[in-house]
């Protein structure tokens, strides 16, 4: 068997962002990167959790590290091509391609930290993923804007007046705020998006690039004791 095989066959495919989350996205760009952080931990925790109970459960032998391995390698994988599948052109697709890097980008740091026996259903790893994506530098800040989302989502109803702006202007912000969050400058997406072809070549490599950095903080962050991480207190 091979170690792909080992992955449950939900993670061979690379899911896009739900369409409620696409929403408040759109309803309230400048926290897009706060109210992905929250869904994915409620969306993508508890796959995390069950592929690595599973994965201890079939196979005790194998260690933190080569979990944390097995999940790096696939989540890369599927980064390398999910800026290629959408189909969609200009700054939709710009804007969706990032959107669907930056969810794949949260699933393996949920899998990783799940890896090293981190509960990725916890409401601490939202604040993670934020500092780990670089949206934001400390904890402390993170988790006031995962409040200030957080209070935003509940009162979704009362964006309307996203609805009557420039769609471009709000797509434009909500591109660069995830852009931010995948690590991957918003204006190449846009370059190989607006060019035939480029998306193939520009998108396979700059998403596998952002998602490995991230991949590598991810693995430093879980592996070694918080205690060692001033930043994060």
């Amino acid at each position: 068997m091979t170690e792909a095989a080992n992955l449950p066959t939900e993670l061979t495919e690379t899911p896009a962002p739900p369409g409620s989350l696409w929403a408040r996205m759109k309803a309230d760009p400048q926290y897009a990167p706060e109210h992905m952080a929250l869904e994915a931990v409620r969306r993508l925790g508890p796959e995390a959790a069950a592929w690595a109970e599973r994965m201890r459960a079939e196979h005790p032998d194998r260690t933190p590290d080569q979990l944390a391995d097995l999940a790096i390698k696939r989540f890369t994988t599927l980064a390398r091509i999910s800026g290629a599948v959408s189909g969609a052109t200009g700054l939709p697709g710009a804007v969706l391609d990032v959107g669907v890097l930056a969810w794949n980008q949260a699933r393996m740091v949920l899998h990783i930290a799940a890896a090293y026996g981190h509960d990725p259903t916890a409401s601490e790893r939202a604040t993670e993923l934020l500092v780990l994506q670089r949206v934001h530098k400390v904890a402390q800040t993170a988790r006031l804007a995962l409040g200030v989302a957080a209070g935003r989502e509940r009162a979704v109803k009362l964006f309307a007046g996203a609805a009557t702006r420039p769609l471009s202007g709000v797509m434009v912000r909500l591109g660069m705020k995830l852009a931010q969050m995948a690590g991957v400058h918003a204006a190449k997406r846009m370059f190989a998006k607006m060019i035939p072809g480029a998306s193939i070549v520009l998108g396979t490599w700059v998403n596998s690039a952002a998602t490995k950095d991230l991949a590598g903080r991810a693995r430093e962050v879980y592996r070694h004791a918080r205690a060692k991480f001033p930043a994060w207190d």
